[in-house]
């Protein structure tokens, strides 16, 4: 049976039309091309029919209203700068002033940028760039002068959200909770500091990955007060139990836990050791150790682990002491991880979990050296976040099998 012929496409014949005259790139996408004009004339065309519809709902409210021309207006756009003509009405009150009550929606009054720029603008500026790179990007690839002063006004937009987010409500239960501290130096009090950004990431019910809040605090230096706040938020903010927090031996912490959720059982975070452990090792040796401490906590059990730590030090300490040290130095607050079953192991030392986030936020805050203010640290990494968040799309490796056990370990607790 002969296929049927499609209906011609009438976008199509439109945009073929168009485009039959360009002849060159530059007169599709230059500084007056066909892209350009195209979107001050839909722009134009979006406005008045905005005006339109306010004049049919003005007459319906009995209210003698009528076109009153165009004012002129140059605006900021992804395409450069669009010179547009903005349709303005006359109401006729009945004392005879005339007083403009149409307020466009598309470009409101006193808004000098397309919000599509303001878009762009904030995806830059996610990504590390300053105000200033961000200004010469846009008239770079769009043609658009846009000052440093007004790309601090959008990314200040954000300053509610970040609040928002950061006092959202969470989950009741996050069967796993990792903390996670990054450095940066921040302006205070007209001097230069170096402040810690604690992160704090769940891993809920279904397995995916919840980035929890962010709190900025002294370099190592907090304690048990420091932590007591931060669960006190937690716990305020909906999230009832924790069943076993992963972190880097921070001080206060277990005591500050203790008070909040003393039924978390808190695990030194194998990540965290691994990567204290490769500090001390050249990159060309990094993998081979890593690999050699693989079978310490992977191994099924207590006594497994030890010998596989023996044979480890016979191994490397003749080049790099230091490694079997921090392990044996740290070997109490590790072993409570062979009292779980391997499936919950597995999760606890998946490294994906934590460090695909660091890597990430590492990433933007390495090309600022200093934050005027802890707002702008705030900013950056909440932008940063929502941006790493979009590829969190499904649970982390080896969730489904830890299920049935996180409910036989904790039974009262974690339920199916």
């Amino acid at each position: 049976m002969p296929r049927k012929k499609q209906a011609p496409n009438r976008t199509d014949e439109l945009l073929d039309e168009l485009l039959s005259d360009c002849q060159s790139p530059e007169e599709i996408l230059g500084e007056s091309g066909l892209l350009k004009q195209l979107t001050k004339r839909l722009v134009e065309r979006a406005l008045a029919g905005e005006l339109n519809q306010h004049l049919k709902d003005a007459d319906g409210n009995d209210s003698r209203n009528s076109r009153n021309g165009h004012s002129s207006k140059t605006i900021q756009s992804e395409h450069g700068e669009l010179a547009l003509a903005i349709p303005r009405d006359s109401p006729q009150e009945r004392l005879r002033q005339r007083q403009s009550t149409f307020e466009p929606v598309l470009v409101p009054k006193h808004q000098r940028r397309l919000s599509g720029l303001d878009d762009k603008i904030l995806a830059l500026y996610a990504r590390g760039m300053s105000t200033r790179d961000i200004s010469l990007q846009l008239e770079e690839l769009y043609g658009a002068q846009v000052s440093p002063a007004i790309i601090s006004e959008v990314t200040d937009t954000v300053s509610e959200d970040v609040k928002a987010w950061q006092c959202r409500p969470l989950d009741e239960l996050y069967p796993i909770v990792y903390l996670d501290a990054l450095y940066v130096n921040i302006k205070v009090a007209g001097r230069v500091s170096k402040r810690a950004v604690y992160v704090v990431l769940g891993i809920n019910r279904e397995g995916n990955k919840d980035l929890l809040g962010l709190w900025i605090g002294e370099a190592e230096t907090e304690g048990a007060k420091f932590w007591l706040k931060v669960l006190t938020d937690l716990k305020n903010r909906g999230l009832k139990d924790i069943l076993i927090a992963c972190c880097d031996g921070l001080k206060g912490f277990p005591q500050a836990i203790e008070a909040v959720y003393p039924q978390t059982q808190v695990q030194l975070c194998i990540v965290h050791l691994i990567r204290n452990s490769l500090r001390y090792v050249p990159w060309k040796d990094s993998k081979a150790v890593a690999a050699d401490l693989k079978p310490i906590y992977r191994a099924a059990t207590l006594e497994e682990a030890e010998t596989a730590l023996e044979e480890f030090a016979a191994q490397w300490d003749e080049h790099y002491p230091a490694v079997s040290q921090i392990w044996l130095r740290h070997w109490e607050n590790i072993i409570p991880i062979f009292d779980y079953p391997m499936e919950i192991r597995r999760v606890i030392y998946t490294t994906n979990a934590i460090e695909s986030v660091n890597r990430s936020l590492r990433k933007v805050i390495k090309t600022k050296a200093v934050f005027p203010d802890e707002d702008s640290v705030f900013k950056l990494m909440y932008l940063a976040m929502n941006n790493i968040s979009k590829r969190w799309n499904r649970p982390i490796k080896n969730w489904r099998a830890a299920l049935s056990h996180f409910a036989i370990l904790f039974p009262e607790r974690f339920k199916l």
